[in-house]
This record gives structure tokens, sequence and C-alpha cells, in this order.
């Protein structure tokens, strides 16, 4: 899992609250050896890659992501380097899953154009 990462990424958790949590490398990393070395389950792998979007050397990758039967849907926004012609993750955005907003984000027009 390491070899993804860049050395300076930092995963930011929005909780419903609206308050940002931001994790470095090293602690997310240390999170998931422990829960291993603690004998606990694999997390699951369940995910669907929802957009690609490429800009020279970085791109952004939006993934419907579930950690667990336990654990409620989460939508990541992994941002991503290309380093010497490797991909690697830079960053990632997890929020509640939406509800959608069906492509439009802003409200409706009250006057017209």
């Amino acid at each position: 899992m390491e070899k993804l990462y860049t050395p300076d990424q930092i995963f930011l958790v929005l909780g419903s609250d609206g308050e940002v949590t931001r994790i470095r490398r090293n602690d997310s990393i240390a999170e998931f050896r422990s829960r291993r070395d603690a004998g606990e389950a694999p997390l699951s792998t369940e995910h669907r890659v929802l957009h690609v979007e490429q800009q020279g050397d970085h791109a952004t990758a939006i993934l419907y992501r579930r950690m667990s039967a336990d654990a409620p849907p989460a939508m990541y926004e992994l941002r991503l380097r290309s380093e010497s012609g490797i991909w690697m993750v830079a960053g990632e955005t997890v929020t509640p899953w939406p509800g959608g907003i069906d492509g439009n984000f802003l409200p409706p027009r009250r006057k017209a154009a």
C-alpha cells in the first residue's frame, strides 16, 4: 500500500458536521497496520470508479467506496500525481456518500437569464 502514495500524501475526511480531519500518510498507514496486527478482518475492496480526469501530470479520480458492511459508503476523491511516469496518490478527500444532486449543484433560477 505504501508504494501507491507519495511521501507527502494527505487524507482529508469531511464529517457530517462539516468538520475536516487532516490525516498524514504515516498516521494512516499506522492505523491500517495496527488493524492488521490486531487480527482484524481485512477491509473490503468494494469500490466503483465513477470518473477520472487527467490534466498534465495531475489527475483526479472519483470513487464510490465502502470499507465494510458495517461502514457507511463514502465518496473518495483521489488526487493523483505522475512522478517519473508512475501515477501515485498525492491526496484523498473522503466525504459521506451524497444522496445525489443529479448534475445540478446550484439552486433553481428564480429569474430568466
